[in-house]
């Protein structure tokens, strides 16, 4: 469906360089990135808003990378709508229809089917300045679809809505991805955002694809430490390699595959790192002793840090198995982890 060849893109100091996907039709799929990573230019790029110093895009077999915007069968929505203020709801839904030909002859009952899926029917006659985050977001997805692409690039769409409208707008866009039969291509930053929409992901980093593919792969089995680091792995440590085991600082640990290297990193999730006052009676090869050095509260969770000899380990506890436990700084605690947790790169 979306074919980009060796995508480059120069903005001042920014590039992009070198950028290669192939996006499957009827895909839902998420770039992610910090800010800065280069995630909006390259959605603009596809969308014909930002011109290439080289390379080709492809959208369901055509060449599109001289056509003009309006003509890629793309729609695109920011993070900050961008519904004109001069305007009704209901006229700024149509407003696209008219540089659509296609999209004219059934305007109509398109129109109206997307305010009943949206529920945005009481909203038909206000002006954007008057909607809640969550109504403006509904809004602006109506717009996009109006015109019928084959494609919709959506930027940050969940970034500005409290929590309670981000939950409604992301069951909303998994829900119009299954009915659409469109291709979804979606930036952020949340990884949690990507677990619950994508299909397929990719994590970009200063303008380059650090690593693309299956989300759950790029999840367990991250490439280089910077996109260990952005799914969340927090413990990622250097290492030496021998067969099974690994040396990290002082500590030997073991692990379920041999590396190809002698050399690298391992990392470790840190929801799979057990933490108990006494040394449970389990299967986990993994195991030391070892004192907590920091406890920080992450809302629904803490993130409790062990030091273990040389290494500080980063484990991730309920609110419930801190009190359980009486995890507290300074406490000698059991840590353990199986030797499937362990990745390494």
């Amino acid at each position: 469906m979306i074919e980009l060849h060796n995508i480059n893109v120069r903005l001042g100091q920014f590039r992009l360089k070198n950028i290669d996907l192939n996006i499957d039709s009827n895909d839902f799929f998420v770039l992610m990135g910090p800010t800065g990573a280069g995630k909006t230019v390259l959605l603009e790029a596809i969308a014909g808003l930002v011109p290439l110093e080289y390379g080709r895009i492809t959208i369901a077999g055509r060449d599109v990378t001289g056509t003009a915007p309006e003509k890629r069968g793309v729609s695109i929505m920011y993070q900050d709508y961008a519904l004109f203020p001069h305007l009704t709801i209901s006229q700024n839904i149509s407003f696209g229809v008219r540089y659509h030909a296609k999209a004219k002859s059934e305007s109509g009952s398109r129109f109206e089917r997307l305010v009943r899926e949206l529920n945005i029917g009481h909203l038909l006659k206000r002006y954007p300045e008057t909607l809640s985050g969550g109504e403006l977001q509904r809004a602006a997805l109506a717009r996009a679809l109006m015109v019928e692409p084959q494609v919709i690039l959506l930027d940050e769409p969940l970034s500005a809505l409290d929590p309670g409208f981000r939950e409604e707008i992301r069951l909303l866009l998994k829900n119009l991805h299954e009915s659409s039969g469109m291709t979804f291509f979606m930036v952020t930053h949340d990884f949690a955002e990507t677990l619950s929409l994508a299909t397929t992901a990719a994590v970009m980093n200063n303008g380059i694809i650090e690593q693309a593919g299956n989300v759950q792969e790029i999840f367990q089995k991250p490439c280089s430490t910077f996109v260990a680091d952005f799914v969340g792995m927090k413990n990622i440590l250097p290492a030496i390699f021998n067969k099974h085991t690994s040396r990290i600082g002082s500590l030997t640990v073991e692990m379920a595959t041999i590396p190809v290297d002698t050399g690298g990193f391992i990392a470790i999730r840190p929801e799979d790192i057990v933490i108990s006052t006494h040394k449970p009676a389990s299967s986990m090869c993994n195991s030391f002793y070892g004192v907590v050095s920091a406890i920080i509260d992450q809302g629904f969770s803490y993130e409790v840090h062990v030091q273990v000899e040389d290494i500080t380990f980063k484990s991730l506890i309920t609110k419930g198995s801190l009190i359980d436990l009486g995890i507290r700084e300074g406490l000698v605690v059991h840590l353990s982890f199986k030797a499937t947790a362990i990745h390494c790169f």
